[in-house]
């Protein structure tokens, strides 16, 4: 059964968090524009510490999420990038075990596999980034030892967070919306670039932001959608190129103002584009 080396997973992840910032999305940072007290320098540098321990298949889940927070923490002293952390490292992990079936049936085998220990350093990686709007619950609190395993934890707040959602339904978001729309987009657009940028608008169409609602609200995560169902719409009947990015650029100056970050459509996109990586490096090494 066909596995990826380590260094490769690594390269691919940096690629994909590359071409996250290369890509002006409507609302996050890119390298033409900052935003929320961050540039793209620091997510550049995030990727380049995050990167081979995302690719540590030996250490389990769990452990690689912690490493992974802790070295970005170390490198940039903010949170650029827990969410795309725990979506990486189980869809690296699946690429580097040897396992039957494709991408997405391997990914549900390391889900399903999650342990006790996993949530203990998960837990301890998000206490670390502090992600905003994490607030505390009742039960399975991260500032508290869990007592249940990661997946299990997921799906306590699973109606809440999107990323969460995801480790309950086998990444349904990525598979299912991302990749379709990668690839549709990819058909399309003069770029990976712009590729990238409808996949983030498609992802904001089709799912309220859950970083969103956690900071700003349900109400107003469920504006930014319908607003980004029109811009979407627009986008996509417009055939000139420029006036494409024209539209993405204006919304994005809409939702800086208004103070609203699309964490999550952040996180579902590049996760989306490092599992289209990891699929096609698969495939070729067949």
């Amino acid at each position: 059964m066909t596995v990826l080396a380590a260094p490769l997973v690594a390269a691919l992840y940096r690629d994909a968090c590359r071409f996250d910032v290369l890509a002006a999305k409507p609302g996050n940072v890119s390298i033409v524009a900052a935003g929320h007290g961050m540039s793209a320098r620091d997510f550049l540098a995030s990727a380049r510490v995050s990167a081979p321990l995302i690719a540590r298949a030996g250490e389990g889940v769990g452990a690689a999420i912690r490493a992974a927070v802790e070295a970005t923490w170390a490198a940039v002293g903010c949170n650029t990038n827990l969410g795309i952390v725990l979506l990486a490292v189980p869809l690296a992990q699946a690429a580097q075990r040897a396992s039957p079936g494709d991408l997405r049936a391997r990914l549900a085998r390391v889900l399903g596999g999650l342990d006790l220990r996993d949530a203990a350093e998960a837990f301890r990686a998000i206490s670390l980034a502090k992600p905003a709007g994490l607030g505390r619950v009742g039960a399975e609190d991260v500032g508290a030892p869990p007592t249940r395993d990661l997946r299990a934890a997921m799906a306590l707040a699973a109606d809440r967070d999107r990323i969460a959602w995801n480790y309950v339904h086998d990444y349904a978001d990525i598979f299912e919306i991302g990749l379709p729309a990668l690839r549709a987009s990819l058909a399309r657009e003069v770029s990976l670039c712009a590729a990238v940028v409808a996949t983030s608008l498609r992802f904001m169409a089709a799912v309220p932001d859950s970083h969103v609602s956690r900071k700003l609200g349900p109400a107003v995560a469920a504006q930014v959608q319908q607003r980004a169902t029109e811009v979407e719409s627009l986008y996509k009947a417009c055939e000139d190129s420029d006036a494409r990015l024209r539209l993405a650029a204006d919304f994005d100056d809409e939702l800086k103002r208004g103070g609203v970050n699309p964490g999550t459509t952040a996180d579902l996109t590049v996760t989306s584009l490092f599992a289209m990586n990891l699929a096609a490096a698969l495939e070729e090494a067949r």
